[in-house]
Formats: structure tokens, sequence, C-alpha cells
């Protein structure tokens, strides 16, 4: 027993000065974001080319009918918006026709590509090489159904690739839900702990990668990694198609436009499960940023040092030790959410512990193993994040 709770005491004071360190990193990362959001917001937007927005959609989900309309009130002088589904009666689909009849002065395209083909493991992808294959203009902008904007959205996002060199500019998100508890714990942690990381790595090391929920990206890019049949093998396509860009010397950046992320009212298995998957998939595109990553979460190890201070006889030390914790992750919620723009805040700080917590648990099953149920499917990732074929 003594050496257990020895072996709780040191990984309780390791988890807790590296996740010290990582807050303080986070809130730096989140000053110098702030300013650089305030400057180039007073910058004029005055780079207009054409754009398409490429848009894949596989049934519908709450919110999304709001969702597509921001797409259709977009302030900008020239663009097309394109949806791809499997199939013409995709409710998805559907829905985006109806909406569309009611901007009759947006020019709108709907198409299909049928079941995606052997080694299209993503279909997202799949959907995206078909709109490839329609779109006019050079620059795309994509986007996902859960995604939310203001109509200065394009009008923002493309002065990212005002300059030349720059190859594709993605950007962070505010996650956003009227569900219940656990959806907004999943929400939060969208914000709060995606941001962070994000923030802190493109502060340390530049933007080597990209967030795939929305793109500005050159028509030219997707060639440049070896196209959209290569990419269709992983999962975490957008990360691949940003960290090839970025090795080959290409601009890759981080926006500072936020977007919303629109989190759905999901009961608690389902939404663990859904962020389990995306843990699965960060530790095979990034192994060894993902096994470091554990130590960026803070609660956990308060919880420990809790144990530690039951076990041996050191309650009140134990029950500071975890305050202290949940102390970190309110100034690293906060920081984050200042930044975002988060109305509601002062919730979504207080809860934040509590997200830290089932952060550490994910990640700790993350490691448990290697396939995912997504859309109906069972896949496997294997090294590299590549998806093999769904299990019989």
């Amino acid at each position: 027993m003594d050496f257990l709770l020895k072996l709780a005491f040191c990984a309780a004071v390791m988890g807790t000065a590296t996740s010290a360190i990582y807050c303080v990193m986070v809130m730096m990362a989140a000053v110098g974001f702030g300013m650089r959001k305030r400057r180039e917001a007073r910058v004029a937007a005055d780079f207009l080319p054409p754009v398409s927005l490429l848009k894949p959609l596989h049934g519908t989900e709450p919110d999304m009918e709001r969702n597509l309309e921001t797409f259709f009130e977009q302030d900008y002088p020239e663009f097309e918006l394109l949806f791809c589904a499997r199939h013409a009666d995709d409710e998805g689909l559907l829905l985006a026709r109806a909406v569309g009849q009611r901007y009759p002065q947006v020019r709108a395209g709907y198409v299909t590509c049928g079941e995606p083909q052997p080694r299209y493991h993503n279909a997202k992808v799949y959907s995206l090489e078909k709109l490839d294959t329609v779109a006019q203009y050079e620059l795309y902008l994509t986007s996902d159904a859960d995604v939310r904007v203001r109509p200065d959205y394009i009008r923002r996002m493309v002065q990212n690739l005002k300059e030349p060199n720059m190859s594709l500019a993605s950007c962070v998100y505010l996650g956003t839900t009227g569900g219940g508890f656990s959806s907004q714990l999943d929400a939060v942690g969208k914000s709060v702990e995606m941001t962070s990381g994000v923030l802190v790595a493109d502060m340390i090391e530049g933007t080597k990668f990209a967030l795939g929920a929305t793109m500005m990206v050159r028509k030219q890019a997707f060639r440049d990694v070896g196209g959209f049949f290569d990419l269709a093998e992983y999962y975490a396509d957008d990360f691949v198609l940003g960290n090839r860009l970025a090795a080959q010397g290409k601009g890759v950046k981080m926006a500072t436009y936020i977007i919303r992320l629109m989190v759905p009212d999901q009961p608690f298995w389902l939404s663990f499960r859904n962020q389990l998957r995306w843990m699965q998939s960060t530790r095979r595109s990034r192994p060894w940023g993902h096994l470091g990553s554990g130590l960026t979460f803070a609660v956990p190890f308060g919880v420990m040092g809790l144990i530690w201070g039951l076990m041996s006889g050191h309650p009140l030390a134990g029950v500071l030790w975890l305050l202290g914790t949940m102390v970190n992750r309110w100034l690293q919620a906060f920081a984050i959410l200042q930044i975002l723009d988060d109305p509601d805040w002062k919730r979504s700080t207080l809860i934040y512990p509590l997200r830290d917590l089932l952060g550490g648990v994910m990640w700790a099953a993350s490691y448990l193993g290697d396939r995912f149920y997504y859309r109906g499917k069972v896949y496997k990732l294997r090294d590299g994040g590549r998806v093999e074929a769904p299990a019989d």
C-alpha cells in the first residue's frame, strides 16, 4: 500500500506541475491570439476573389436548417454554394434544396456522388472529390454540416489567402449547444480543450495542421498532397492535408475568425463515444503528441492527489490539491472563452474542470482499442491515421 501511495503521489505531483505549465502557456497563447485577432479585424477586407463553398452532406441533424441558412446569407460579391450527398433522396440534400428555394439570389448547386468506392473510407473526402469536379473557382471554402457562421464569413476567411504563398487557412470554433449536460460538456471541450492545444502548438512551432470544420484552401492544394484518393484513406484528412502542405513549405495558418460548431443533444454514452473516436484518431495521427497531451490535463491528477491525501492521513492537503487543479482549469477556460467571445462563458468556465476530468478518462481509453463506430459502420484505425475497411 505504501508503494502505491508513493506512486500516486509522484504521478500527481508530476501531472500537476506539467498541467500548471501548460495552463500558463495557454494563457500566453490566448493573449497573442487575441491581439492578432483585434489587429486583423482592423484591416480592410479588400481581397474579394470569387469563391466556391463546398459542403458535403449525409442526413440531417438538429439545428441543421439554421446552419445552412447562414451560408445562404453571406455578404460577398461572387460565390457559389455547392452541396453533395450520396443519393438524391438524402434528407440533408433535400433540406438544402428547400432552404435554397428561399434564397433565389444565391447561386447554389446540388449533386450526388453515390456510395464511396473501395479505399474511400472517408466518405466526406469522396464527396469533396465530386464537388471538385463541378466547382467553378480556384478558391474553396469547405465546411461541415454542423457549422454556423456570420454574414462576413467568406469575406474574412478569404483574406487569409491574400498572399500567393498561402495555401490553407482553418479556424478554431466555439462549441454551442442547446442540449443537456453531457452535450454542454462536449461543447465546452470543443471550445477550450481543442482551442488550447491549437493555439499552444501555433505559438511554439507555427501551424502544421488544419481543422476540418472549415477550411479556406486553394484548389491546387489537394493535388499537391496526393489528391483526394490518397486523403480518403485517412480519418483525420484535415490534419493530413495541413501537415503535408506545411511540410512542403506551402503556407498554412490558423485564422482568427471564429465559427460556431453546433453540438447536438445526445445521451452521455453517445457523446462519450463520439469524443473518444477523435481521441483515437489523434493517437494514430500524432502518436507522440497525443501521448504527451496526457500531461496537459489537470483535474485527473488532482483526483490522484485527493486519493493520496485521504489514504495517507492528509485529507485537507488532498482537498486543496484537487481545488488547485480546478482553479488551473478555470483559468484556462476563462482565457480561451474570452477570445472566443462566448456569451455563456461563466457557465462554461464553471463546468470545465469536470470536462477536463472526462477528457483525461477519454485519453486513457483511447489506448484500449483501434476500432470505432461511425454512421452505422465499424472501422479500424491503423498507424498514421489510415482507416481500414469496415469490419463485417
